[in-house]
């Protein structure tokens, strides 16, 4: 894909509540913010507690004055929960990614937990960051005991 790197790149995660939404966006925000990238984030929680929509906006670039992505504008649009991709196709702009579960073998999965952590190793395909720069956010932003979990399910989702 062929993004203006004087614009912002936009990327946003939906899904529903409790599938790892805000957990997924915290973790890419924090490979971009590591490469040096300037990064703004926002979040629009529905009934989220109780399994409503998530939606958490990334942008990122050169100079990114708004955190929210304008409509039509996502350059990566990330589904963790089938149900919502009709919900927000309408946010991705025309040539844009759409990523959801359907690219991940579900039955591979360590845990059904770990979807979140399998579409970001799918959308790491999508850039030209080094895939230690995704390792080592996942380690900082979760507990040791998921290590080894979720570095099954970002393989996964990578070799996707």
């Amino acid at each position: 894909m062929n993004i203006d790197s004087t614009s912002p790149i936009n990327v946003r995660f939906a899904g529903l509540g409790g599938t790892g939404v805000i957990k997924a966006s915290d973790i890419f925000a924090d490979v971009v913010f590591r490469l040096g990238h300037t990064v703004k984030k926002a979040e629009v929680h529905g009934m989220s507690q109780r399994g409503g929509s998530v939606q958490s906006d990334i942008r990122f670039g050169p100079e990114v004055h708004s955190p929210m992505i304008p409509e039509g504008a996502c350059d990566f649009l990330v589904v963790l929960e089938s149900s919502q991709v009709d919900v927000v196709r309408g946010g991705l702009r025309p040539g844009g990614v759409l990523l959801t579960p359907a690219d991940i073998d579900l039955a591979k999965l360590p845990t059904a937990k770990a979807l979140n952590v399998a579409m970001l190793g799918r959308l790491s395909r999508c850039f030209d960051f080094p895939e230690q720069s995704w390792q080592d956010s996942l380690r900082a932003n979760f507990p040791e005991k998921l290590h080894t979990a979720n570095g099954k399910a970002f393989a996964l989702g990578r070799g996707a």
